[in-house]
């Protein structure tokens, strides 16, 4: 099956793009390309898909860079392809032409930014902690660190889950609000004590907030299975593991 490989024209002639599950190797729960080497999903069989993402970026697959990703505010800057155990980080940039930078999701926010004009790119893995620690506003930081101009970035949320499924606890709720009162416009009722998290304004307010121009794709990870892998979902379901989406752009 044919990768299918969604893109945002805002990001113009700079190639990216967010993979769905489909035209990968994997078997199993993992059906379709599992690009996660952290999943018990046969580690040569992930390899072929990532092998397959970097032919699709036109690179190498040592060129196609990810990070140990931990849900912290820490970015990467890249500057040719990382060899040995790769650092513990959820955000990469670079103004490197040749090097692929790519971040792992399943409901996750995974983050494209680029600045065509200056030639700097930026990818981040975003969920609830790692948005309300700062890795989106760090990213940006990091690229302005290196070249790119703040109001030149445009940043793009692919795939992520969406607020009718994300159902959390009310200390969830209690979190954000102490971090500042008016997150709560992020929140809807929900089930009994239940609220349901809009993670993607979340992240769009934060993008927004570091003086970027941002957008969401629109598509959630965990209401559309046969595209998406979404960790939600799969524990849901009572699954004994999940696949792992990737995302990446390149110059």
């Amino acid at each position: 099956m044919t990768l299918e490989i969604i893109t945002a024209d805002s990001l113009g002639d700079i190639r990216h793009g967010f993979f769905t599950r489909r035209g990968g190797a994997s078997s199993g729960v993992f059906q379709g390309l599992n690009c996660g080497p952290g999943s018990s999903d046969q580690t040569d069989v992930v390899a072929i898909n990532r092998a397959r993402v970097a032919e699709a970026m036109e690179v190498a697959p040592d060129h196609l860079v990810t990070v140990h990703q931990v849900h912290s505010p820490d970015v990467v800057t890249v500057t040719a392809p990382i060899v040995g155990d790769r650092p513990k980080a959820d955000a990469l940039v670079t103004a490197t032409p040749g090097i692929a930078l790519a971040i792992l999701t399943a409901d996750c926010q995974p983050v494209l930014f680029a600045d065509r004009d200056a030639g700097v790119i930026g990818a981040a893995h975003a969920g609830w902690r790692g948005a309300q620690l700062g890795v989106l506003e760090a990213t940006v930081d990091a690229m302005v660190a290196i070249g790119a101009n703040r109001e030149s970035i445009h940043a793009v949320i692919g795939p992520s889950i969406s607020q009718r499924a994300y159902e959390v606890g009310p200390e969830f709720l209690e979190a954000f609000l102490d971090l500042d009162g008016e997150n709560g416009r992020f929140f809807a009722g929900g089930t009994g004590d239940r609220v349901q998290f809009d993670l993607p304004a979340f992240g769009l307010h934060c993008l927004r907030q570091a003086g970027v121009s941002a957008e969401w794709t629109r598509h959630c990870t965990y209401s559309d299975p046969d595209r998406f892998f979404s960790y939600r979902r799969s524990t849901h379901a009572k699954e004994a593991d999940y696949g792992r989406l990737i995302s990446t752009i390149r110059l």
